[in-house]
């Protein structure tokens, strides 16, 4: 039906404290969508937060990935940065 993944990070951009909450995904079945199980489960990680001292928590979408932003936004999260990411193989 749903799922979250919490974790932390030493560091996440727009954070003033370190370490931080980060909520690394988040997902619920496209038929149980928009009733509030994804917003329950993002609050039970927030009150875990709370509850092991951490002032700031964190995360994340792909730049083109507007549900999940619209998501964001609508549980209290504001948009601190954005990056593009590189990767390259190392030579051998």
């Amino acid at each position: 039906m749903g799922f979250v993944e919490l974790g932390t990070r030493n560091y996440a951009e727009g954070c003033e404290t370190s370490p931080v909450g980060y909520l690394e995904g988040i997902w619920a079945d496209p038929d149980v969508r928009r009733a509030g199980l994804a917003r329950e489960l993002a609050e039970r990680v927030l009150a875990w937060a709370a509850e092991h001292g951490y002032r700031d928590f964190g995360s994340d979408c792909a730049l083109g990935n507007e549900i999940s932003y619209a998501f964001h936004r609508a549980i209290g999260f504001e948009e601190t940065d954005r990056i593009i990411c590189f990767r390259r193989e190392v030579p051998r």
